[in-house]
């Protein structure tokens, strides 16, 4: 989320409330059923039902982002981890993510969770454009931005939009406070598990609140995408070992709000959403010493566990 803002001549501190939790959320997958045809399961070649582009296989089997059932059940366990924002991917006006966000927001209000945008890098993206997006998206209630792949473009291409914004909060996808600063947002996130690591937690928010910015780390439990993407680096999870050590040095950071990469991108495999057991796909087996159908809700059972823990206590 790029928190954004719209600083005028002297950098104002940023607003800091309660720690929060959000999740980056995927509303892109399709099935013959409901939208004529798969979408994103078939990636890089694969032939769903049985062969998707995954790791790992859902344990509500390949579904659509269309379909309501679906999406209201997701908002559910979403809302019960104790995470109060998914911050929807979106690819540009009139593209599928767009079509389905009405439906994902009304189920996500009916839980309690909020919404937040994640401006992709669709094709055509600009600065300038991405303040047509917000001013869309905030006809909707939006108000929480997240700008992936925020260095794609200058600081002052940046500064040229931010400083027309008011009652938004933007948030950039860097490690560099420097530049968010002098792009105009009020804050940065991480969301790459594989490139900010727990060792880099402490320094990031240092140098963010050191600008005055909001800092947003973001926990995930693994990496994963040899089967849709064909990359090799993986982030093991290590029987959940490696979700608890993010979350420790997120909390140990004084991060502002934690977000989790992912709940659903099952392309790289960086899910929380549940896992079933099946021939040739990984599984949370042993996650926390869960087995079994136990296994399944693995993540999501340990999610509410860390937001338990760190949601301040009265």
């Amino acid at each position: 989320m790029l928190v954004c803002a719209l600083v005028p001549a002297a950098r104002a501190q940023p607003e800091r409330t309660a720690l929060t939790f959000a999740v980056f959320y995927y509303p892109w997958y399709g099935t013959p059923a409901r939208d004529g045809a798969y979408y994103h399961w078939q990636q890089n070649g694969h032939r769903p039902p049985g062969d998707i582009a995954s790791m790992f296989y859902p344990a509500r089997g390949v579904y659509s982002s269309s379909d309501a059932a679906v999406v209201e059940a997701q908002m559910i366990e979403i809302a019960r981890a104790g995470i109060r924002e998914a911050v929807v991917s979106w690819w540009g006006e009139g593209s599928r993510e767009d079509a389905n966000l009405k439906l994902v927001i009304s189920a996500a209000r009916r839980h309690g969770v909020g919404i937040a945008a994640h401006l992709e890098p669709y094709e055509g993206r600009t600065a300038v454009g991405t303040g047509d997006d917000i001013a869309y998206l905030r006809r909707f209630g939006i108000r929480d931005f997240f700008v992936y792949q925020a260095t794609d473009f200058t600081a002052s291409d940046w500064k040229a939009m931010t400083s027309t914004l008011t009652g938004v909060r933007l948030f950039a996808q860097t490690a560099l406070a420097g530049f968010a600063t002098k792009a105009g947002v009020q804050g940065v996130y991480t969301y790459d598990p594989l490139t900010y690591g727990a060792r880099t937690f402490a320094r990031i928010c240092s140098e963010a609140h050191a600008q005055r910015l909001l800092c947003a780390l973001s926990v995930g439990p693994g990496y994963s995408a040899r089967r849709a993407t064909g990359d090799t680096r993986v982030l093991g999870r290590r029987g959940g070992e490696t979700y608890d050590a993010l979350w420790r040095a997120a909390l140990r950071a004084r991060a502002d709000l934690v977000t989790i990469t992912s709940y659903n991108e099952w392309h790289e495999g960086t899910q929380i959403e549940p896992a079933r057991m099946r021939r040739g796909y990984a599984s949370y087996t042993g996650a926390w010493g869960k087995r079994g159908k136990s296994a399944e809700n693995a993540y999501l059972m340990r999610t509410a566990y860390w937001t338990k823990q760190a949601a301040p206590h009265p």
